[in-house]
Protein backbone atom coordinates (compact mmCIF):
# COMPACT_ATOMS: atom_id res chain seq x y z
CA UNK A 1 0.00 0.00 0.00
CA UNK A 2 1.15 3.25 -1.06
CA UNK A 3 0.22 6.81 -2.13
CA UNK A 4 1.90 8.96 -4.52
CA UNK A 5 3.26 12.54 -3.77
CA UNK A 6 0.85 14.04 -6.09
CA UNK A 7 -2.00 12.89 -4.28
CA UNK A 8 -0.09 13.76 -0.57
CA UNK A 9 -0.61 17.41 -2.39
CA UNK A 10 -3.80 17.04 -3.40
CA UNK A 11 -5.31 15.88 0.46
CA UNK A 12 -3.31 18.26 2.12
CA UNK A 13 -4.26 21.29 -0.10
CA UNK A 14 -8.03 19.94 0.38
CA UNK A 15 -7.60 20.02 3.74
CA UNK A 16 -6.02 23.43 4.10
CA UNK A 17 -9.42 24.61 2.15
CA UNK A 18 -12.23 22.85 3.51
CA UNK A 19 -11.02 23.86 7.22
CA UNK A 20 -9.52 27.16 5.83
CA UNK A 21 -13.59 28.20 4.99
CA UNK A 22 -14.93 26.92 8.35
CA UNK A 23 -12.31 28.99 9.69
CA UNK A 24 -13.24 32.07 7.80
CA UNK A 25 -16.39 32.18 9.34
CA UNK A 26 -15.24 31.70 12.87
CA UNK A 27 -13.13 34.56 12.14
CA UNK A 28 -16.05 36.80 11.06
CA UNK A 29 -17.55 36.50 13.82
CA UNK A 30 -14.28 37.10 16.26
CA UNK A 31 -14.00 34.29 17.31
CA UNK A 32 -10.96 32.34 19.89
CA UNK A 33 -10.13 30.08 17.27
CA UNK A 34 -10.21 31.36 13.59
CA UNK A 35 -8.83 31.07 9.91
CA UNK A 36 -5.41 30.00 10.76
CA UNK A 37 -6.24 27.60 13.74
CA UNK A 38 -8.76 25.59 11.91
CA UNK A 39 -6.60 25.25 8.89
CA UNK A 40 -3.39 23.93 11.34
CA UNK A 41 -6.04 21.32 12.60
CA UNK A 42 -7.51 20.67 9.37
CA UNK A 43 -3.67 20.01 7.59
CA UNK A 44 -2.60 18.13 11.05
CA UNK A 45 -5.44 15.82 11.15
CA UNK A 46 -5.22 14.70 7.01
CA UNK A 47 -1.35 14.94 7.72
CA UNK A 48 -1.52 11.89 10.83
CA UNK A 49 -4.13 10.12 8.87
CA UNK A 50 -2.00 9.52 5.91
CA UNK A 51 0.91 8.38 8.38
CA UNK A 52 -1.57 6.09 9.59
CA UNK A 53 -2.61 4.45 7.01
CA UNK A 54 0.63 4.55 4.66
CA UNK A 55 3.78 5.70 6.03
CA UNK A 56 3.80 2.96 9.13
CA UNK A 57 2.93 0.12 6.21
CA UNK A 58 5.87 1.55 4.30
CA UNK A 59 8.60 2.05 7.11
CA UNK A 60 7.72 -0.32 9.44
CA UNK A 61 5.81 -3.08 7.71
CA UNK A 62 4.08 -6.22 9.47
CA UNK A 63 0.46 -5.83 11.00
CA UNK A 64 -0.61 -2.54 12.23
CA UNK A 65 -3.96 -0.83 12.91
CA UNK A 66 -4.57 2.20 10.59
CA UNK A 67 -7.51 3.60 13.06
CA UNK A 68 -5.47 4.02 16.23
CA UNK A 69 -3.97 7.15 15.45
CA UNK A 70 -6.81 8.66 13.71
CA UNK A 71 -8.65 7.72 16.97
CA UNK A 72 -5.95 10.19 18.79
CA UNK A 73 -6.78 12.88 16.83
CA UNK A 74 -10.18 12.87 18.01
CA UNK A 75 -9.51 12.88 21.47
CA UNK A 76 -6.68 15.18 21.24
CA UNK A 77 -8.77 18.16 19.59
CA UNK A 78 -11.13 18.31 22.71
CA UNK A 79 -7.84 19.44 24.52
CA UNK A 80 -7.49 22.16 22.06
CA UNK A 81 -11.50 22.86 21.77
CA UNK A 82 -11.44 23.39 25.53
CA UNK A 83 -9.40 26.44 25.49
CA UNK A 84 -11.89 28.26 23.29
CA UNK A 85 -15.01 27.54 26.07
CA UNK A 86 -14.88 31.03 28.18
CA UNK A 87 -17.52 31.18 30.87
CA UNK A 88 -18.90 35.24 31.39
CA UNK A 89 -21.20 35.24 34.35
CA UNK A 90 -23.74 32.47 33.88
CA UNK A 91 -23.49 32.32 30.39
CA UNK A 92 -20.85 30.03 28.43
CA UNK A 93 -19.12 31.14 25.45
CA UNK A 94 -16.86 29.35 22.66
CA UNK A 95 -18.75 25.27 21.97
CA UNK A 96 -19.57 26.26 18.59
CA UNK A 97 -16.29 27.24 17.68
CA UNK A 98 -14.79 23.67 19.98
CA UNK A 99 -17.26 22.07 18.11
CA UNK A 100 -16.02 23.10 14.76
CA UNK A 101 -12.96 22.39 15.43
CA UNK A 102 -13.71 18.95 16.15
CA UNK A 103 -15.86 18.88 12.89
CA UNK A 104 -12.76 19.76 10.76
CA UNK A 105 -10.32 17.30 12.57
CA UNK A 106 -12.65 15.03 10.92
CA UNK A 107 -12.73 16.52 7.45
CA UNK A 108 -8.69 16.93 7.99
CA UNK A 109 -8.97 12.82 8.25
CA UNK A 110 -11.49 12.10 5.55
CA UNK A 111 -9.11 14.35 3.16
CA UNK A 112 -6.07 12.28 4.62
CA UNK A 113 -8.16 9.01 4.18
CA UNK A 114 -8.78 10.25 0.42
CA UNK A 115 -12.20 10.58 1.25
CA UNK A 116 -12.98 13.40 -1.10
CA UNK A 117 -16.97 13.06 -0.93
CA UNK A 118 -17.34 12.90 2.42
CA UNK A 119 -14.79 15.83 3.45
CA UNK A 120 -16.56 17.86 1.16
CA UNK A 121 -20.00 17.34 1.98
CA UNK A 122 -19.41 18.16 5.53
CA UNK A 123 -17.73 20.96 4.98
CA UNK A 124 -20.82 22.44 3.40
CA UNK A 125 -23.18 21.13 5.79
CA UNK A 126 -20.76 22.42 9.06
CA UNK A 127 -20.96 25.93 6.40
CA UNK A 128 -24.47 25.43 6.27
CA UNK A 129 -25.15 24.84 10.13
CA UNK A 130 -22.75 28.05 10.99
CA UNK A 131 -23.82 30.59 8.55
CA UNK A 132 -27.88 30.09 8.09
CA UNK A 133 -28.89 28.63 11.42
CA UNK A 134 -26.95 31.10 13.12
CA UNK A 135 -28.63 34.13 11.48
CA UNK A 136 -31.89 32.13 12.20
CA UNK A 137 -30.67 31.78 15.53
CA UNK A 138 -30.16 35.55 15.86
CA UNK A 139 -33.49 36.39 14.43
CA UNK A 140 -35.20 34.49 16.68
CA UNK A 141 -33.41 34.92 20.35
CA UNK A 142 -33.55 39.42 19.01
CA UNK A 143 -37.32 38.59 18.71
CA UNK A 144 -37.30 38.01 22.00
CA UNK A 145 -35.23 40.27 23.56
CA UNK A 146 -35.14 44.18 24.06
CA UNK A 147 -32.73 46.22 24.61
CA UNK A 148 -33.93 49.07 27.09
CA UNK A 149 -31.91 52.79 27.53
CA UNK A 150 -31.52 54.62 30.47
CA UNK A 151 -29.96 57.71 31.37
CA UNK A 152 -29.00 57.87 34.96
CA UNK A 153 -27.44 59.48 37.90
CA UNK A 154 -23.91 58.45 38.05
CA UNK A 155 -24.38 57.71 42.35
CA UNK A 156 -23.38 54.90 44.83
CA UNK A 157 -26.24 52.43 44.71
CA UNK A 158 -28.40 53.82 41.63
CA UNK A 159 -27.85 50.25 39.69
CA UNK A 160 -29.56 48.68 42.99
CA UNK A 161 -32.58 50.66 41.94
CA UNK A 162 -33.03 50.12 38.29
CA UNK A 163 -32.51 46.88 39.20
CA UNK A 164 -35.01 47.02 42.03
CA UNK A 165 -37.61 48.38 39.48
CA UNK A 166 -36.81 45.39 36.68
CA UNK A 167 -37.07 42.78 39.70
CA UNK A 168 -40.25 43.90 40.53
CA UNK A 169 -42.32 43.55 37.15
CA UNK A 170 -39.86 40.26 36.88
CA UNK A 171 -37.54 41.47 33.59
CA UNK A 172 -34.97 39.05 33.15
CA UNK A 173 -31.95 40.93 32.77
CA UNK A 174 -29.28 39.26 30.45
CA UNK A 175 -26.48 42.09 29.66
CA UNK A 176 -25.66 45.34 31.29
CA UNK A 177 -23.61 47.90 29.66
CA UNK A 178 -22.78 51.31 31.45
CA UNK A 179 -20.80 53.95 30.01
CA UNK A 180 -19.54 56.88 32.26
CA UNK A 181 -18.16 60.57 30.94
CA UNK A 182 -15.52 62.73 33.18
CA UNK A 183 -17.29 65.62 34.95
CA UNK A 184 -20.53 64.43 34.77
CA UNK A 185 -23.12 62.93 37.32
CA UNK A 186 -25.31 61.09 34.14
CA UNK A 187 -24.42 57.70 32.87
CA UNK A 188 -25.83 55.46 30.08
CA UNK A 189 -27.00 52.52 30.97
CA UNK A 190 -27.98 49.67 27.92
CA UNK A 191 -29.50 46.57 29.18
CA UNK A 192 -31.01 43.80 27.35
CA UNK A 193 -34.34 42.54 28.93
CA UNK A 194 -36.60 39.84 28.49
CA UNK A 195 -39.67 40.42 29.44
CA UNK A 196 -42.20 37.91 31.29
CA UNK A 197 -45.92 37.18 29.52
CA UNK A 198 -48.33 40.07 29.65
CA UNK A 199 -45.46 42.66 31.34
CA UNK A 200 -46.87 45.74 30.63
CA UNK A 201 -44.03 47.94 28.78
CA UNK A 202 -45.66 51.56 29.54
CA UNK A 203 -46.02 51.25 33.25
CA UNK A 204 -41.83 49.99 33.60
CA UNK A 205 -41.17 52.64 31.77
CA UNK A 206 -43.58 54.75 34.16
CA UNK A 207 -42.04 52.98 37.27
CA UNK A 208 -38.51 53.75 36.37
CA UNK A 209 -38.75 57.29 35.63
CA UNK A 210 -40.34 57.95 38.95
CA UNK A 211 -37.69 56.18 40.70
CA UNK A 212 -35.23 58.70 41.60
CA UNK A 213 -31.94 59.04 39.95
CA UNK A 214 -33.38 57.55 36.74
CA UNK A 215 -33.76 60.67 34.06
CA UNK A 216 -34.50 59.13 30.81
CA UNK A 217 -35.72 55.19 30.05
CA UNK A 218 -37.07 54.33 26.45
CA UNK A 219 -36.84 50.77 24.67
CA UNK A 220 -34.69 50.69 21.65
Amino acid sequence: MSITNTEVTLRLILALILGGLIGLERESMRRPAGFRTHILVSIGSALLMMVSAYAFHEFMGGRYDPGRIAAQVVSGIGFLGAGTIMREGINVRGLTTAASLWIVAGIGLASGAGFYYGAVLASFLTMLALVLLDRFELDRIRSKHEVLDLVIRDTPGQLARVFAVLAKHRVNVFNVELSTEEDSDEAGLSLKIKLPPMASRTKIIEDLISTPGIKHAKYH
